[in-house]
């Protein structure tokens, strides 16, 4: 029988807008998408890493850190609007790959500074043994989301989103975490019914909050910049 690939699609759009070309700004003197690539590559657990993208800079920086650039992204799955799922879905097509000659898929973000090589052979590990459809990273939220404040557009005052919960003891509410955003184990035959990277039978790891930084705006940026040269002082790393 033939073996089946496993790849690993990392989606890096030339179009970001709150941080000019994000996914190739250097951090902590390096391209932030090398951090994805070579990751990938020394997990050794996948066939190939490719590099869904747009744009050439990020094309050729790629390239130059061992990943493949087989295709360009197309103007549908390149705007604000589309969603992982296009991107892998696309990806897969221009490739002529599925479930006859692809075992998982393994969608990594260019904006995972923290990875690690350990952390993507463990969460193959627990992706398999479990026979998941879908496996990633999770973070507790730092404060309950039930206490959680919004602004009324018409007052200019803030009040309780669930207001039900003002007197309610913070141990006493149910902890809520949210997706770490940095990589997920897809198993092809379900993600191609359903075209996302979010499948009902899916596993999580609970992450340290250290090692997880959402990279939005220049402030974002800072923090995470800030907590990987702490970490790497301490010699501590994900794994």
């Amino acid at each position: 029988m033939s073996h089946k690939r496993r790849i690993a699609i990392i989606p890096a759009r030339g179009g970001s807008k709150r941080i000019a070309k994000k996914n190739i700004k250097e951090f902590n003197g390096s391209p932030l998408i090398k951090y994805s690539i070579e990751a990938a590559i020394n997990s050794n657990i996948f066939d190939r890493i490719i590099v869904s993208t747009d744009d050439n800079d990020i094309a050729e920086i790629s390239l130059n850190y061992g990943a493949e650039v087989p295709f360009f992204r197309s103007k549908e799955t390149s705007d604000d609007y589309s969603t992982l799922g296009d991107v892998i879905y696309e990806a897969l097509q221009k490739m002529d790959l599925d479930e006859k000659n692809l075992d998982y898929i393994c969608c990594i973000l260019p904006t995972a500074p923290f990875i690690t090589k350990e952390f993507l052979i463990r969460a193959k590990k627990i992706f398999n043994e479990n026979n998941y459809d879908s496996l990633f990273p999770v973070v507790k939220y730092s404060y309950p989301i039930w206490r959680s404040l919004r602004k009324n557009v018409s007052s200019n005052n803030f009040e309780m989103v669930w207001p039900e919960h003002i007197n309610t003891r913070s141990q006493d509410l149910e902890q809520i975490y949210h997706d770490a955003g940095m990589f997920y184990f897809l198993n092809t035959v379900s993600f191609l019914k359903k075209r996302s990277v979010f499948l009902q039978n899916n596993g999580c790891i609970l992450t340290a909050p250290w090692f997880i930084q959402d990279i939005d705006d220049e402030e974002d940026w800072e923090h995470a910049e800030i907590k990987y040269n702490l970490l790497e002082k301490q010699n501590k790393k994900l794994v």
